[in-house]
C-alpha cells in the first residue's frame, strides 16, 4: 500500500476527529466486524457465485477492513511495512518453498510429512 493512501486514510479520520474514539479494543472489534461483513457475502453461495454476485460489495468491505487496519496500526504505533515484512519472514521459516509449494497444509502438517518422508 502506498504511503500516500495511508496518509489519505488517516487524514480522512483526522478531519472528522474520529481518532478520539479509536482505542485499540474498539478498532480490533471493528476490524473483526468488517471482516465478518466480507465473509457474509459468501454465505450460502459457492465461491464463484459469491464473487459473481458481490464483487463490488467485496471491494467495499475489504476497503473497510483495510481502513480499520490502518487506524489500528497508527494507534498502536506499528509501521505497516515493518510488521508485514517481519510476518513474511516468519512465515517463510514456517512455510519454506520446498515444503509448502503446491500444498494447502498447515506448517505443522508440512513438517510432519517431511519428517515421515525421511
Amino acid at each position: 500500500m502506498k504511503q500516500e493512501t495511508i496518509d489519505k486514510a488517516l487524514l480522512f479520520r483526522d478531519e472528522r476527529n474520529w481518532s478520539q474514539f479509536h482505542n485499540p479494543k474498539d478498532l480490533a472489534l471493528s476490524l473483526s466486524l468488517e471482516a465478518s461483513e466480507l465473509l457474509e457475502l459468501f454465505q450460502w453461495k459457492s465461491s464463484e457465485e459469491a464473487v459473481a454476485v458481490n464483487e463490488a460489495k467485496m471491494k467495499e468491505e475489504l476497503a473497510d477492513v483495510l481502513l480499520y487496519a490502518i487506524s489500528f496500526a497508527d494507534r498502536m504505533g506499528f509501521d505497516l511495512d515493518e510488521i508485514i515484512l517481519d510476518k513474511l519472514e516468519k512465515n517463510g521459516r514456517k512455510y519454506p518453498v520446498e515444503l509448502a509449494k503446491d500444498s494447502k497444509e498447515k506448517y505443522d502438517a508440512l513438517k510432519r510429512a517431511h519428517k515421515e518422508d525421511k
